[in-house]
């Protein structure tokens, strides 16, 4: 029977079980990366950076500090690490996580040359600052209110601006990633957790929602739909 998709589901996803292993746990962050990789995940966040840049956001006389929320395996920093070095942006990077098998998974997967810091933690609990803070696929995983405060949170302590990256909620994909993820022969964590992702994903009137509601000024803010399936938000606060 197909889920009615006309308000978000608070199904729980299994990584996000306090009792998974570290063996379990990497593993399906690793296969999350490849979907990553294939659906084109890194793009908006890309575009988003690069954008600033052009508008000379980034000219400082310091590196510019990014605050990843949600770091999971690390794939987005050291996505975001290669971006900065080939366009000579200096960078200091920050990946926050609360699963405390993050940080492990995502320093073994780092290479010796990219200096980015991993830290275990609640974000609320978090007290620095930094340019631009980001995260990907983390939303979702928060219930309305969380997801309000969150926002709050961001255009409190992030100086230059931010950008959340995460899911349409969307039929299609609630339909069609379960047997793709198998085709693939992804992590079953990966197989069952990605159709509930999409269920308590996002559509473009809960994000504007949550905007109001957060109290996050219209100028500067802007929701996007990107191909494949995501709905982004992002905020430039030097507008």
């Amino acid at each position: 029977m197909m889920r009615d998709l006309s308000e978000r589901s608070g199904q729980a996803e299994l990584m996000d079980s306090p009792d998974v292993d570290y063996a379990t746990f990497r593993a399906c962050l690793q296969d999350l990366a490849k979907v990553n990789v294939l659906s084109l995940g890194y793009r908006p966040t890309l575009t988003f950076l690069e954008s600033l840049r052009r508008k000379g956001r980034l000219d400082q006389d310091r590196p510019i500090e990014i605050l990843d929320v949600g770091s999971g395996y690390g794939d987005l920093l050291r996505t975001i690490h290669r971006w900065a070095d080939g366009h000579g942006v200096p960078v200091r990077l920050t990946g926050l996580d609360l699963n405390p098998w993050s940080a492990r998974a995502a320093a073994g997967a780092t290479p010796g040359n990219q200096r980015i810091r991993w830290i275990t933690g609640d974000v609320f609990a978090h007290e620095g600052r930094a340019d631009i803070i980001v995260s990907s696929l983390f939303t979702h995983h928060l219930d309305d209110g969380r997801v309000i405060r969150f926002l709050r949170w961001m255009e409190g302590r992030a100086g230059i601006g931010w950008f959340v990256n995460d899911l349409h909620r969307h039929a299609l994909p609630y339909r069609t990633f379960g047997p793709l993820a198998a085709a693939f022969r992804w992590h079953r964590f990966v197989r069952h957790d990605g159709p509930v992702s999409f269920a308590r994903a996002f559509v473009p009137e809960d994000w504007g929602r949550l905007l109001q509601a957060a109290q996050i000024p219209d100028q500067g803010t802007q929701v996007a739909t990107w191909f494949p399936f995501r709905l982004c938000v992002s905020r430039d606060r030097m507008r």
